[in-house]
């Protein structure tokens, strides 16, 4: 039987998303040798070279091997390497581990990946309705990968005296500080939040629901460096009233005294980012900071977190396609921030809610079904996006979530207040 018009149209269509997340995947490391691609810098990252094969991982077993009649694994070895946190595949290697794998190669690994792309746009005319769903999943598991992959790669390349840069970048224009921050009110009542069903989500975002919000007010934009560098300056990493116990315990342990990545050098504060180290821009958003020292700078400033509801309502009509976004391979920072800026892009936003689930989840059937699910405790959820995560692949009912002492991914505060 000939294909219809229709599902030419979506072969079509899948096909080319499906070779432009892939493609630009590989382009993120083209920068990398092999040294770069296989060391491990903390057990929370993962090596570059770990990321392409396991994305690859991920459409073999799903798709290909699930569904594929004939296929045969490129490499019976590499489920055990490459496999994440998936129990029902079976034994992997220990994540913390991952580094170790100085074989296959750089090299071998984008020969898998040439491999398995090629063997998914064969298949694809073919595939049943579940595959093609599989695959539309791979490709925003692939895209949750590209932001890991870039992130991880700061966290290696920070942990090197020289402090090489991954993409230089010319010189920034001093850009003017924002305004004082307006206040959005919303009065308050039920509004309905979760995915509405459109288009593709995770499961975690649903199912869509009514919750309460009382009458609050939150910011119309995050808060910068040069606001940042005042909470320390007034000696917010030093005073335990602003901090929640867990997190005063960590600033201790720890010696915490700013957010990950700064230094100060030659009488002020500088960053390490992928274009290497650099004086903080004052009108940029803060970065790299936990869920802990979110919490305490809000303490600081009267202020707290907005809940992720409060969030998702005040988003729910913006664009989440504009903003700083992951568009190609290339210098990766923020932007400076702007009075009544954007909701998506820039720094991940740090909520005031647990990663829990909503009323009715219920974890789809299979392997997958381990994807958000078993990750709902002791974990913070972030909204809007960051300059790390690929263009169009946020939307006002993405959760995030990360445990509150993390900082390694582009994460800010964006403050709410009760009126």
């Amino acid at each position: 039987m000939a294909a219809t018009p229709a599902l030419r149209s979506d072969t079509h269509a899948l096909a080319h998303r499906l070779g432009a997340v892939r493609a630009l995947t590989e382009a993120l490391v083209a920068p990398l040798s092999d040294a770069d691609a296989t060391v491990q810098s903390m057990e929370d990252a993962s090596p570059a070279k770990w990321h392409l094969a396991h994305t690859t991982w991920f459409f073999e077993t799903f798709v290909l091997r699930d569904h594929a009649p004939g296929y045969r694994l490129f490499d019976d070895r590499f489920p055990f390497l490459f496999n994440s946190y998936y129990e029902a595949e079976g034994q992997r290697h220990a994540r913390a581990r991952r580094g170790m794998v100085t074989r296959p190669s750089l090299a071998e690994i984008l020969g898998y990946r040439r491999a398995v792309t090629a063997a998914m746009q064969d298949a694809l005319p073919s595939l049943p309705d579940a595959a093609r769903d599989l695959i539309t999943l791979g490709c925003h598991h692939e895209e949750q990968h590209q932001e890991l992959l870039i992130t991880d790669i700061l966290h290696l390349f920070s942990q090197n005296p020289v402090e090489p840069a991954i993409w230089p970048a010319p010189a920034k224009v001093p850009v003017a500080m924002p305004g004082p921050i307006s206040w959005i009110a919303h009065s308050g009542g039920i509004v309905d939040v979760g995915h509405d069903g459109e288009g593709f989500a995770f499961d975690a975002e649903g199912p869509r629901h009514p919750t309460l919000l009382a009458p609050h007010a939150i910011a119309d934009r995050t808060i910068t460096n040069g606001e940042w560098t005042a909470f320390i300056t007034d000696g917010g990493y030093r005073d335990a009233r602003l901090w929640l116990s867990d997190g005063w315990a960590w600033v201790k342990a720890q010696a915490i005294e700013a957010p990950l990545y700064w230094e100060q050098r030659d009488g002020g504060w500088t960053r390490f980012g992928l274009d290497g180290r650099r004086a903080i821009d004052p009108a940029a958003p803060v970065t790299h900071i936990s869920f802990f020292e979110a919490d305490a700078y809000a303490s600081w400033a009267s202020a707290r977190l907005p809940t992720e509801f409060e969030w998702e309502a005040a988003a729910q009509a913006q664009d989440h396609e504009s903003g700083n976004l992951l568009d190609t391979a290339g210098p990766v920072e923020p932007r400076p921030t702007t009075a009544g800026g954007g909701w998506f892009g820039d720094v991940w936003e740090w909520t005031g809610s647990a990663f829990r689930p909503y009323p009715g989840f219920r974890a789809v059937e299979g392997a997958v079904g381990e994807y958000n699910g078993k990750f709902m405790s002791g974990q913070s959820v972030l909204r809007g996006g960051s300059c790390a995560t690929p263009r169009g692949h946020v939307r006002a009912s993405y959760r995030n979530f990360f445990y509150p002492h993390q900082r390694w991914q582009f994460t800010g505060v964006r403050l709410a207040k009760d009126i």
